[in-house]
C-alpha cells in the first residue's frame, strides 16, 4: 500500500450530482430555528459548554411540556443541576447556592475521587515511559547487567586488594575536601561504584556498536533459497549474542544502520536497465544521453549534498518521502492517499454493531497501552519475497519509529503544506453516528472501560434519536476534499469558539469511530458484489462518515462487520496491519461473545454517558462543506473496486515449484496487464526499508527485461520447458531486485532526494524532471501476515483475513493489494477509475485468475506427484 501519489486535480470535473445541495438546502429549511437540547449543568457553572450529554427518552419527550419547563426553571434559579441520567450528579466537582444566609458550598466526593484517579492514571504513564526511555537507553544493558558488573568488578578489586577507586577520588581530594565528609573505606566504595558503573557504560557501547555492524552486512540476503550458509550461521548466532533479552519495542532503534546513499554511477545503471523494456532504441538512447550526462555533470554535485545529509540526519530519505509525497499533495487523500483493511472473510462474531464495536475499542486500547508501555515484541525480519527468511529466527530486528504516532495523531491541513498533529496522550474517542458527534471517555474509575462497557455506550449513542446541527452531518467532508479549501475554511470557521473546541477534540482523540448505517459482508450467494461493495465502502464511504484526517477510523456495520481507514502519511500499511492484526486475533476468541450476541461482562450503572458535541457552522462554511463534498464524491464515483478470493492454489504449492510466492505473483500481474492492455507500463511494487533506522518504503520496478521475454513467451507458440526456464530466471531477478530495494541499493528514493536538493539548489535537470514525471500505470502491494502465530490458519482456515486494498495511482493505470494467507489463499484488491475506458477491475482480475493457473500449469506438480 505504499505507492507514489501521481495524481492532478483527482476529484475535478464538470457535470457532478448536485442532490448533496438539494438536501443541505432542505436540511437548513427544516432546522431554522429550532433550538438544541442544552447540556445538563449548574447555572452558577458560569460559562456556556461546547458539547450536550445524550438523555435518556424520557426527558427529550417531556421538554416540550409546561411541567418540564417549570422544572428547569426552577432548578436554573436554585442552581442545581438537572438530573438527566443517574450519574449527572459525577459530572460537576462542586456545586453552590447563593442565598441572603451566604454560600452554601457543597463538593462531589464521587467527582473529586474521579479526579483523584485520573490523576494517578496520568502519572502511572508517566513513570512507565521514564522507566522505558532509561531501559530503551541503557539496551542491550539492564539493572541486572549493571549489578552483575558492580558485584563483580568489587569482589575482584578486593581479592587482588586493589583500590576500586583507582585512585579516582584521591586525586579528586586534592581539589575538594572529600575526606572531611567520607572515610577512606567509604570513598573507596563509592569510586568503585563510579568506576563500575563506568565499565557498565562502555560495555554497553561496545555491544551496541557491534550490533550496528552487524546488522549492517546484509549477506544473508543474498544466499540461495533455502540454504543457510556457515558465515550466515555464525553471523545469526553473533547478532542474537549480542542483541541482549526481552527488548522494548524501541530497543533497537539506537543499533540500526543508517541508510547509505548509493553511487550515482549504479543508480543510472539501474534506471536504464529498467526503462529498457518500456522504451524503443530511439527513446533508449534519448535517455541513455541525459542519464549520462546527469551522472557526469550536475549528479556528483547532487549528491555530495545528499550525502552530507545522510552523515548529519537519521534517514536522508524519510522527512523529504512525508512532505512532498504526502503532505504537500494537495488533491484529497480520500482515494488518493488513504488505504483499507478488512474484517474476517468468513467469520462473523456477532450481528450486534454496539457489542463489536465494544470488543474492537477495548482491544484497539489494550493495543495502544502496550504501545505506550514500549511492551509490543520489536518487530523482527518478515520478508515479503522470501518466505524462507523465517529460518533465521526472526532475528534481524526492524525499524520501529512509525509506531510513535499511531494514536492521538491528525493529519491538519495547511494552505501549502498539511502538518501532522500529535499528543502524547487521550483519554477518548470521537464516534460518528447519523451525523451525530459524541465524544466517549475510554476510562472511568482510573481505568479502562471493559468491553460490555464500552457497548453501553454505543448503545446510548444508537438510541439516541436527536437530529445532527446544520451543517454537522456533511462536516468530514471537508477532509475528504481538496486540501485548500479545507485549510482556509479551518482558519476561518475553526478557530475559536465551540468549532475550536470540538476541532480539538476530535483531532486529538485516540482515534475516530463510524458507526456505519449500512450493511457490509462477505455473502457467499453474491461473493463478487457484495465484496466489491465492502471495499468501497471502507476506501471512501459516503465523502462525509469518516474523518480522513485521523491516523485511522475504525467503521463498525450495522450488521456487525468492521474495518479500518488509514491516512497513510504517518505510517506505511504494515504498521496498521500489526494492530489489526492483534484486534482479529483478540476479538472472536480472547474477549469473545456471549450467546446473545453481547460482549462479556456487567453493564456499569453509574457511568456517564457519550457527550454530544457542539458545532455552530455558519452557511459560508456549509457551502464550502457542500463543494468539498462534491469533489470527494465525483472521485469516489469513479472508483472501480474489486476484490478476488483466490482460493485455487497459495504459497504451499508455489514453494512446491521453489519459486518465491512474491516473485510468482508479481510475474503474473505483468502476465495480466499485457493480456489486459497489450502492452508492459512502469511497474511500482512497494519494498521496505525498515532495515535502517527510520526506514520507509522504496521502489521495486517489477517490469523487467526476464520478465517481459517470459510473458512473450506466453503469448507466443513456445514450449512448457522454455517457458518454464524464462520463468525461472524472471523469477530469480525479481528476487534479487527486492533485495536491492531492502538493501538500500534502490533507484527511486535516490532519484527522488536527488530532484529535491536540486530544487533547493535551484538547479534544472531535463533527465530528473522526465525521470519524476514517469505515471506508475500498475501500482502493487504486498500486505504481509506478521504475526502469523496469532493465526492458526491450518486448522481454523475461516479466520483468513479479507487484507486490504487503495485507489488507483493512475487515472488509466491499476492499483493491487495483495495478501497470502496460510497456503492455500490469496486475497487480490484491485482499484481502477471507472472513467477510463483502457482499465476494467473485474477484467484484470479474471486476467489475473488465470495467468495464476497458466503459470502454475508449467511446472506439472500434478504429473510429478503422480510418478
Amino acid at each position: 500500500m505504499n505507492r507514489r501519489l501521481q495524481r492532478g486535480g483527482a476529484g475535478r470535473g464538470e457535470g457532478r450530482d448536485r442532490s448533496p445541495v438539494t438536501r443541505i438546502a432542505r436540511f437548513i429549511k427544516t432546522s431554522a430555528g429550532e433550538k438544541l437540547t442544552p447540556f445538563c449543568r449548574s447555572k452558577a457553572a458560569g460559562r456556556a459548554e461546547h458539547r450536550e450529554e445524550v438523555q435518556p427518552a424520557e426527558c427529550r419527550e417531556g421538554a416540550a411540556s409546561p411541567q418540564w419547563r417549570e422544572r428547569t426553571h426552577r432548578a436554573r434559579v436554585e442552581g442545581t443541576c438537572i438530573v438527566t441520567m443517574a450519574e449527572a450528579h459525577q459530572a460537576v466537582a462542586f456545586q453552590f447556592t447563593v442565598s441572603p444566609d451566604g454560600i452554601d458550598l457543597q463538593l462531589s466526593h464521587e467527582a473529586l475521587r474521579q479526579i483523584y484517579l485520573s490523576g494517578i492514571h496520568s502519572w502511572k504513564k508517566r513513570y512507565i515511559r521514564f522507566k522505558n526511555g532509561i531501559m530503551t537507553g541503557v539496551y542491550p544493558g539492564s539493572p541486572t547487567g549493571l549489578a552483575v558488573v558492580m558485584v563483580g568488578y568489587m569482589a575482584s578489586t578486593k581479592y587482588a586488594e586493589l583500590d576500586p577507586s583507582l585512585g579516582l577520588l584521591t586525586k579528586l581530594g586534592t581539589y575538594l575536601p572529600i575526606s572531611r565528609y567520607m572515610s577512606e573505606h567509604s570513598q573507596r566504595m563509592l569510586g568503585g561504584v563510579l568506576v563500575s558503573t563506568g565499565l557498565w557504560i562502555t560495555i554497553i557501547f561496545i555491544m551496541r556498536t557491534t550490533v550496528k555492524c552487524l546488522l549492517s552486512w546484509h549477506g544473508w540476503m543474498f544466499a540461495s533459497h533455502g540454504k543457510m550458509t556457515l558465515k550466515t550461521r555464525i553471523w545469526m548466532g553473533l547478532v542474537k549474542l549480542f542483541s541482549g533479552r526481552n527488548p522494548l519495542l524501541y530497543s533497537f532503534q539506537n543499533s540500526l544502520p543508517r541508510l547509505a546513499v548509493p553511487p550515482v554511477k549504479d543508480t543510472m545503471r539501474r534506471y536504464l536497465e529498467s526503462i529498457r523494456p518500456l522504451t524503443d532504441d530511439e527513446q533508449y538512447k534519448r535517455m541513455e544521453a541525459l542519464a549520462k550526462d546527469f551522472e557526469k555533470n550536475l549528479g556528483p554535485r547532487l549528491q555530495w549534498y545528499l550525502k552530507l545529509k545522510s552523515w548529519w540526519a537519521s534517514n536522508y530519505v524519510s522527512d523529504w518521502w512525508e512532505e512532498y509525497i504526502y503532505l504537500r499533495g494537495r488533491a484529497p487523500i480520500m482515494v488518493n492517499s488513504n488505504y483499507y483493511a478488512m474484517d474476517f472473510l468468513y467469520v462473523f462474531p456477532t450481528n450486534l454493531q454496539a457489542a463489536r464495536a465494544g470488543n474492537a475499542i477495548h482491544a484497539i486500547m489494550l493495543y495502544r497501552r502496550k504501545l505506550d508501555r514500549a511492551q509490543i515484541k520489536p518487530v523482527r525480519t518478515c520478508c515479503a519475497f522470501c518466505l524462507w527468511i523465517y529460518a533465521l529466527g526472526n532475528t534481524v530486528p526492524l525499524c520501529s519509529a512509525q509506531w510513535e504516532r499511531m494514536f492521538n495523531t491528525s493529519r491538519v491541513p495547511g494552505l501549502e503544506t498539511d502538518t501532522l498533529q500529535h499528543v502524547n496522550d487521550s483519554k477518548h474517542i470521537i464516534v460518528y453516528h447519523k451525523g451525530r458527534y459524541f465524544k466517549v471517555p475510554m476510562y472511568y474509575d482510573g481505568r479502562l472501560l471493559l468491553p460490555r462497557e464500552i457497548e453501553q455506550q454505543v448503545e446510548r449513542i444508537l438510541a439516541d434519536p436527536s437530529e445532527p446541527q446544520l451543517g454537522e452531518e456533511m462536516l468530514a467532508a471537508l477532509t475528504a476534499g481538496d486540501r485548500v479549501p479545507w485549510a482556509q475554511a479551518r482558519s476561518t470557521y475553526f478557530s475559536k469558539g465551540k468549532n475550536k473546541q470540538s476541532l480539538d477534540l476530535v483531532e486529538k482523540a485516540a482515534f475516530f469511530v463510524t458507526l456505519d448505517d449500512t450493511e457490509q459482508r462477505y455473502e457467499a450467494d453474491n461473493p463478487v458484489r457484495s465484496l466489491d461493495r465492502y471495499a468501497k465502502s471502507l476506501l471512501h464511504g459516503k465523502c462525509y462518515d469518516r474523518w480522513f484526517d485521523k491516523s485511522f477510523n475504525l467503521i463498525i456495520y450495522k450488521n456487525g462487520t468492521m474495518g479500518l481507514n488509514a491516512e497513510h502519511s504517518w505510517a506505511d500499511a504494515p504498521i496498521v496491519g500489526h494492530l489489526w492484526e492483534h484486534v482479529l486475533s483478540m476479538d472472536p476468541v480472547k474477549l469473545g461473545y456471549t450467546e446473545d450476541g453481547h460482549c462479556k461482562g456487567e453493564v456499569h450503572t453509574s457511568l456517564p454517558g457519550p457527550q454530544r458535541m457542539q458545532w455552530d457552522i455558519p452557511l459560508e462554511c456549509q457551502d464550502v462543506i457542500s463543494k468539498s463534498y462534491m469533489v470527494a464524491k465525483t472521485l469516489a464515483d469513479d472508483v472501480d473496486s474489486h476484490i478476488i478470493p483466490f482460493s485455487n492454489f497459495g504459497k504451499g504449492l508455489i514453494k512446491k515449484c521453489k519459486t518465491s510466492p512474491d516473485a510468482f505473483i508479481q510475474i503474473a500481474l505483468q502476465l495480466a496487464h499485457f493480456r489486459d492492455k497489450g502492452t508492459f507500463c512502469l511497474t511500482y511494487e512497494a519494498s521496505m526499508t525498515r532495515l535502517f533506522r527510520e526506514g520507509r518504503t522504496e521502489t521495486v520496478r517489477s517490469c523487467t527485461m526476464e520478465t517481459c521475454n517470459f510473458v512473450r513467451s506466453m503469448m507466443k507458440d513456445e514450449t512448457r520447458e522454455q517457458r518454464l526456464k524464462l520463468l525461472k530466471i524472471a523469477a530469480e531477478n525479481h528476487q534479487q531486485l527486492y533485495r536491492l530495494a531492502m538493501t538500500g541499493k534502490g533507484i527511486d528514493r535516490h532519484l527522488f532526494c536527488l530532484y529535491v536538493v536540486s530544487k533547493y539548489l535551484g538547479e534544472e535537470s531535463p533527465f530528473l524532471k522526465e525521470v519524476l514525471s514517469e505515471p506508475w500505470r500498475l501500482s502493487t502491494s504486498q500486505t504481509p501476515l506478521q504475526q502469523v502465530e496469532l493465526f492458526d490458519l491450518t486448522r481454523h482456515p475461516e479466520l483468513a483475513s479479507s487484507g486490504g486494498g487503495f485507489g488507483p495511482v493512475a487515472d488509466d493505470g491499476y492499483g493491487v493489494s495483495y495478501i497470502i494467507l496460510g497456503e492455500n489463499l490469496i486475497n487480490f484488491h484491485i482499484s481502477s477509475k471507472l472513467s477510463s475506458p483502457e482499465t476494467d477491475s473485474h477484467r484484470f482480475g479474471n486476467n489475473i485468475r488465470q495467468a495464476m493457473l497458466d503459470m502454475l500449469d508449467l511446472f506439472q506438480l500434478e504429473k510429478k506427484a503422480n510418478k
